[in-house]
Order: C-alpha cells, then structure tokens, then sequence
C-alpha cells in the first residue's frame, strides 16, 4: 500500500499504465515531424519484440529491455506503440531526455494517443513542468474519457498548480470508483486541507472514515509489545519520513536529531524514500541508526520496526508526500505519534498521540476534532533555525520604494480565491501599496490570481510575481517586503519562521482547523498578537491597521530576528528536551 507503482504499458490491445504519483504544467507539445507509418511496417515482428521486452523488463532487466524496444522501432519506425514502449523503459533507466524523444515520437504519429500522452505527462510532471503536463492529461482524457489513471493525475496536476478545489472533483470521481484505494483518499484529505469552503467538523469526519475503513481493512500485527522494565530506560526512538530530503519537515528535524541526549534516546531514521541529497546525508549523520526502507512493503516495514524494538514510533508524513500509515496499522510499536508533517488528525485510533501546542490546537476546540489524543509541547509545537545565512537589509522597502509591499511566499495550493480576496480588500485601503508573490510556477495559476485580485478591485500591475530561485537565494527575497500576508485555509510554517527572521512581521487569522491556526500560533508565542486577528473575518481591520504604524514596522524590521532568537521558539537545546520529555511521559502512559 502506499508505494509507487512502474508505469507501465502492454503491447496488446488491453494496453493499461499503472497510476502515476505525481503532478505536472500545460503546453501543446512541439513534437518533431515524423514519417506516417511506413507500408513497409513490421508490425508483427514489433510486436513480438515488444512482448519479449516486456518480459525483460518485468524481470528488472531494462537495458535488455531498451534493446528489444529499440529493435521493434527499428522494424517498424512508424508504431506508436513502439516508441511508447522505449520511452516507457527509458524513463524507467532515468533517461529522461530520452523518454521525452520517445514520447513525441508516439504523439507525432498520432497527437491523440491516450497512453503517449499519459506517460509524457507523467514524465513532465516529475520535471515540474506542471502546465505543459496538464495539458498532456487533458488530451489524454480527450482520447479516453474513462481512463483512470489519467484523471487521477489530472488531480495531482490540478494540486500542482494550486488549484484545490478544482483537484477535488476527479479525486472524487476516482475515489467513486474505487473506494478502497487508500492512496487516493488520504491524497483526498490532504487536498481538502487546503480548498476553500471545506467545514472543519466535514473534514474530521471524512478523516475518521478513511482510519476506520483503513482499520477494518489491515488488521493489528503485534498485538503485545515487550513489558517496560526500567522506566528510566533510554528509549528507542524511530522517524518515519518520505522527506529526508531539502524539505521543510528536515528542516525542523535536523536540529532536534543534533540535540537529542544520546544517554536518554536512541535513534532510528526509516527512510521511505529513494531519492537522495545533502539534507539526506545531514539526517543519516545525526542517526544513531539509519534504514532504507522505501522498497519495503508495508507488513516488511512494520516487522523491520518491531524487531529493532522500537518505543515510540514517530510519523513524519501523515496524509502528505508518500504516506506510510498502513505501517502504523499493524501496531509495530506500543507508542506511536504523529508530528510534524501533517498538522491534522490522522484519523487512525491506532495512532496514540498527536504532538502539538496549545495556542495552534486549543484543547476544547482540537480535541474534539482528533482522534489521537493531543499531547502538548509546553512553548510551541515548532522551533526554528534558519538554514541559510542572509543579512536584513536596514532600510524597510517602504522607506526605498515610497509605498508598502505586502508580501506572500507560501506554496500556491494555499494561496485560494478567497485569499486574494482578503488581500485585495486590504490593498484597497492601503492606497499605492503592491503584492509581491513568490514560488507560484504555474503561469495558469499565476492568471487565476491575478484575475481573483483584479476582480475584487486592484489594478493587475499592483501584484508581481518572483521567479523560483535557488535555497541560498531565496531569505533575500523577504527583504523586498515590509508585511507578509498568511494563508488561509492552510497557513504558513516554515515561511512564516522565514518572514520573521528577515524582519519582514506576517498578518494572520485564527481558524477553525490546525493548519489554519499554524501561523498565528507563531506569532502569539512570539507576543505579536496584534498581528493576529481572532477570526478570518477580521483579516482585513487588522492587517490595515498594523500597515498605518511605519514606525512599528521599522521597529519590527530592526528588531525581529534579535526578539525571535531570544524566545523558546529558537531555544533547540530546551525544545528537544520537551519533546524528549513528551516521548517518556506518553510511553510511560501507553506501557503502565
């Protein structure tokens, strides 16, 4: 469950690909002129060889595979399904440029093929050309209206480009079909975190079926784990996380890998993920005990984590990234804990806890909407370290520039209508004022918004856009901004801790879920609270108001970063004291 699946296509009339797990852009691809089918076409004799590559490549043998394919081209230079099959198999080996010939080989044969399109979408989308892939899906679909896979990447693309809502419909229209598919209904509740309109009690609710349907489906493992013995004991601690990677989950996770008193906590990192770079080797030096587990299934994974004896079991996924949940089905440990990655319920029972503070989940109004227990960190279920260096610049962009810039940098699936709306709202009282917006890299998207503030009343040339640039560039684009604005339904974290640190304040609201609490969480931990309105509906009074005091905003900018370093919320020897302190306290409460 839960694993990416080798897309693959049959040489036969009952072709099927194996669905895709990620999303893509849109562009009508400018595929190179090639010959119509030759009459002197080997048809058969392709097809044959088509079969025995596949064969080869069922058995892991790509490059044997490739040979074959190339071999059924070569006899037949005007069979689509030929070329598809090579580029299928290229992809597979990593030649992405290769696949890419391959997949415009199929289409200028025939534009309309389902699968060619399909597969070069899917292609597009792990290369984060998310609108020329949706435009791939869309004729794909054209073609094969009833085509599954398909539209379930038509979703992940919709996601991609920041569309929320708009990814829903053939999520459901998937999830319809195949209700038993967990993949796509955890891919669901991660989505319907981030659309306009969803009600908080609604979403529970569609988060307490999937654990309970999970539950039914993938019965307990372990039922009994080993007595606790010395309650003083060091414990052993294990991460589970697709995203051991430049990640913001890595980001948090580092400093407390780095902290943990070795004498009280042994750690285990499971890696579920094949991919690898620095912040991978960052989080296997600070392991005591590193695994690879991304080809493991899920009952392997669970045996692996029960035989190394593992106390508490920490998720770092949740319904995001590739989730591992069926893992926490089967019970391989007696305290599991979700944290970090997902700031909601998980909705299994048999996840324990859930690691959190009382500012971002007030307790009366969490509580009722989880079904783990909420255990809570005592100053923030955060604490940050800024993982580049970048100085402030001195003068605030409104004394340089003459007006106020607002500023947003958050993942454009959370920047929603209603978002824009709110931000135009305040843009029309804070006359000359401009937005500035980054990591939106969907010229779709970017359309979608401008047309959203356009529509509520602000001229297009108020609101620019920044180009996505390289990690050890992107603070300084915080010093371009006077105020930034939060995201709702799904605010900020990391880029809220960012903002701050650049002396740049950040204006949110408190709502009604835990990712709507998460910016303004921060900022009441850090005394700002007259940055935080109490409702989304006030957004605008207070974000108006905190823009008419130039002079707090010079102070702010001078004296941000200073006021943020002095506070628990960048305090990392105390945090992961805490959160060492919470392991115990919860193990200590499953294993009495």
């Amino acid at each position: 469950m839960f694993k990416n699946l080798l897309n693959r296509i049959l040489p036969s009339s009952a072709s099927t690909p194996v669905p895709a797990q990620s999303p893509v852009p849109a562009q009508a691809p400018s595929a190179a002129p090639v010959p119509a089918p030759q009459a002197l076409d080997d048809i058969p004799a392709a097809d044959a060889l088509i079969v025995q590559g596949n064969t080869l490549e069922d058995a892991g043998q790509l490059a044997q595979a490739e040979a074959l394919y190339r071999a059924a081209v070569a006899k037949a230079p005007g069979h689509a399904r030929a070329h598809l099959n090579l580029g299928i198999v290229l992809a597979a080996e990593g030649d992405q440029d290769g696949a890419i010939a391959a997949y415009e080989r199929v289409l200028a044969i025939d534009a309309a093929h389902p699968f060619g399109n399909y597969n070069y979408a899917r292609l597009l989308v792990m290369r984060g050309e998310i609108d020329r892939a949706a435009t791939l899906v869309d004729a794909a679909l054209r073609a094969k209206p009833d085509f599954q896979q398909a539209i379930e990447l038509q979703a992940r693309v919709l996601r991609d480009q920041g569309f929320a809502n708009e990814a829903l419909v053939p999520l459901r229209q998937i999830i319809e079909r195949d209700p038993a598919n967990w993949l796509h209904r955890s891919f669901e509740l991660l989505v319907m975190n981030s659309a306009d309109g969803v009600d908080a009690d609604a979403l529970f609710r569609r988060h307490v079926e999937f654990g309970a349907g999970l539950e039914q489906a993938l019965p307990v493992r372990f039922a009994g784990h080993p007595e606790r013995g010395d309650p003083a004991r060091r414990l052993r601690v294990g991460y589970l996380s697709s995203d051991f990677l430049l990640h913001p989950v890595t980001f948090f996770l580092i400093p407390v890998l780095e902290q943990h008193d070795r004498a009280q906590v042994e750690v285990f990192c499971y890696s579920s993920e094949t991919r690898r770079d620095e912040m991978t080797e960052r989080v296997r030096a600070a392991s005591a005990h590193w695994r690879e587990v991304a080809t493991l299934s899920d009952d392997e994974l669970a045996d692996a984590i029960h035989a190394d004896g593992i106390d508490v079991l920490v998720d770092l996924i949740g319904h995001t990234g590739l989730p591992r949940l069926g893992v926490f089905c089967r019970r391989p440990a007696p305290v599991q804990v979700a944290w970090l990655g997902y700031l909601n319920t998980t909705g299994l029972t048999r996840m324990d806890f859930r690691l959190s503070d009382e500012r971002a989940d007030p307790p009366a109004l969490a509580q009722p909407r989880h079904v783990e227990r909420l255990h809570y960190l005592p100053a923030s279920q955060w604490c940050y370290r800024a993982m580049a260096e970048q100085a402030i610049a001195p003068v605030p962009p409104f004394e340089r520039n003459g007006y106020l810039t607002f500023g947003s940098f958050n993942a454009s699936i959370k920047i929603t209508p209603a978002a824009c709306r709110r931000w135009a709202q305040v843009m029309l009282r804070v006359p000359a004022s401009r937005l500035v917006i980054g990591d939106v890299n969907s010229a779709a998207k970017r359309a979608a918004i401008r047309r959203d503030i356009e529509d509520a009343g602000v001229a297009a040339d108020r609101v620019a856009f920044m180009p996505r640039v390289a990690f050890d560039r992107y603070l300084d684009l915080y010093n371009a901004v006077d105020i930034t604005f939060d995201t709702y339904p799904y605010g900020g974290g990391t880029t809220t801790f960012d903002s701050l640190w650049m002396g740049a304040p950040v204006v949110a609201a408190v709502g009604d879920t835990p990712v709507a609490r998460s910016a303004a969480s921060i900022l009441a931990a850090l005394g700002l609270d007259d940055w935080v309105a109490p409702s989304v509906d006030r957004f605008v009074d207070v974000a108006v108001a905190r823009a008419g005091d130039l002079e707090a905003l010079r102070a702010l900018r001078r004296d941000l970063r200073a006021r943020l370093q002095a506070s628990p919320l960048t305090d990392m020897p105390r945090y992961t004291r805490d959160l060492e302190a919470a392991y115990r306290a919860m193990w200590l409460d499953r294993t009495r």
